[in-house]
């Protein structure tokens, strides 16, 4: 099992930084001095706070050519801003739980003893009091990422729920993700992979965040189709 690590800005290609010098150079010499600046940490950073990175995103993300790494961080930094949430490092896990959902690969999905898909919240809460120490971890942490995903992207499929079965409301799920956190933070394996304050942002910010994340998701498209609903089940 994997767990999902803030190292989106890390996985940029050179395709991502072609978009970048080709949407913020206009001559070839600032192409060229653009790249030796991406080159740089630091530096780096200041360049995928300009404004105009987004704007070539939502004028046109089917034509950008980008990784989802990329994709996701440029837009989850703007809406954080916007929101008043500066954590750069924030941004970028929150960037790689987007990029995760989106690949929606059969390995990243939870599963049980034999080995089927765990498709439904209960069957993760209750795998929770019977698995390893290690597994524990992947699972509060899978779980608040999974409960962050939809309540930032989907509010509406849970207000929908809602309305028609008298399925819980968004903050059943919002208390859910911070608890997870929570949990996940304090775990000792949180320390040893350097998630430990992360997720604890998480645990304390999770509305704040989850707002941002509505505001991303009025408008997010990834390869010009909408952003998927995720599987597994709320009930």
């Amino acid at each position: 099992m994997m767990f999902i690590l803030p190292t989106s800005r890390q996985r940029f290609t050179e395709a991502d930084f072609r978009f970048i010098t080709r949407n913020l150079a206009t001559t070839e010499s600032q192409g060229r001095a653009l790249m030796e600046l991406l080159a740089d940490t630091e530096c780096r950073d200041q360049v995928l706070d300009e404004e105009q990175l987004v704007q070539a995103l939502l004028d046109s993300p089917e034509c950008a050519g980008i990784s989802e790494h990329c994709y996701f961080y440029l837009l989850v930094r703007h809406v954080f801003r916007r929101a008043g949430i500066e954590d750069r490092r924030l941004a970028d896990y929150v960037a790689g739980v987007l990029a995760g959902f989106v690949r929606d690969e059969p390995s990243a999905v939870p599963r049980d003893g034999e080995g089927k898909p765990m498709r439904y919240v209960f069957e993760i809460l209750a795998a929770m009091q019977r698995v390893d120490d290690r597994t524990r971890f992947y699972l509060q942490a899978y779980l608040g990422n999974h409960t962050l995903f939809i309540t930032g992207l989907f509010p509406g499929r849970i207000e929908r729920q809602r309305e028609r079965r008298g399925a819980p409301g968004i903050g059943y799920y919002e208390g859910m993700g911070r608890s997870s956190f929570k949990a996940a933070s304090d775990h000792r394996l949180a320390e040893r992979y350097d998630l430990d304050r992360v997720l604890a942002q998480l645990a304390e910010a999770f509305g704040e965040v989850r707002l941002a994340l509505n505001d991303l998701g009025q408008r997010v498209v990834w390869i010009g189709e909408p952003m998927r609903e995720p599987g597994l089940s709320f009930n």
